[in-house]
């Protein structure tokens, strides 16, 4: 039996990146998916890759109508969520001195707010015994220049699951962060980088890297499936690093 058949997943920034590519993993398990992103162009692309098992739903997850009508779609159409993959975040270097209160609300909006409301409104549909799984980051351990933003709103989460876990334990809901390192997505390369300067980031970045080299996206979706199924139940609250040795260094 597939380690996820029959079960109703959500992923937000499921168009690309570790979402696509769990989203992918997802399927090949058994679940049906709907994936979220921005951009209908992407959405379109990705839901041709993963087949009639696969929904996709523009939104912005920093709008919270848009998240009403992702759930009120999956209420209507499935009736309850299995799992919630909360992936979509940003993020870009800005110096301390730098930072505008614009650039902060941007990134905690998606990576904070964002985040908290997409697991939110979800609980009325999910079943006792689900598992809420938060994209966190080994930047979030680490002291990075021009990262203060970006790792105080991937610090969140730890608070979150540990409390959610808490307060969701009569449900025996799950929340973990699986928290990732440099990987090769369009967030961490694509920054408005010349593509000439993209090898020469990620050389120094791997050198940062136990592996010595970034992380595939399908690696990091393993680890969603992971602690989507039952084989991850007693993993409860938890911090998961599959960082490639980021988080050590």
């Amino acid at each position: 039996m597939k380690k996820l058949e029959s079960k109703i997943a959500v992923i937000t920034g499921g168009n690309s990146g570790i979402g696509f590519a769990t989203a992918k993993r997802y399927v090949e398990e058994g679940a049906h998916v709907y994936i979220t992103g921005r951009r209908q162009k992407e959405l379109d692309h990705a839901i041709q890759s993963l087949g009639k098992n696969a929904t996709a739903v523009r939104g912005d997850v920093t709008i919270n109508a848009d998240l009403d009508l992702l759930y009120e779609q999956i209420r209507h159409e499935r009736g309850r969520v299995d799992i919630v993959f909360a992936n979509a975040g940003v993020g870009d270097p800005v110096p301390f001195e730098q930072v505008s209160e614009s650039f902060f609300d941007s990134i905690f909006d998606v990576n904070v707010r964002g985040l908290f409301f997409t697991v939110q409104k979800a609980l009325p549909l999910m079943p006792d015994g689900s598992s809420t799984i938060l994209c966190g980051s080994s930047a979030a351990t680490k002291g990075i220049p021009g990262g203060s933003v970006y790792v105080a709103s991937k610090a969140a989460l730890r608070g979150f699951a540990r409390c959610w876990s808490v307060e969701l334990q009569q449900r025996k809901i799950r929340a973990n962060v699986l928290t990732v390192g440099p990987t090769d997505t369009p967030m961490m390369l694509n920054n408005g980088l010349p593509e000439d300067q993209i090898p020469a980031i990620k050389a120094m970045f791997a050198t940062q890297l136990l592996t010595g080299e970034f992380a595939d996206p399908d690696e990091i979706a393993k680890a969603a499936v992971f602690l989507a199924s039952s084989d991850s139940k007693l993993i409860i609250g938890a911090e998961i690093s599959v960082d490639g040795g980021h988080a050590q260094l």
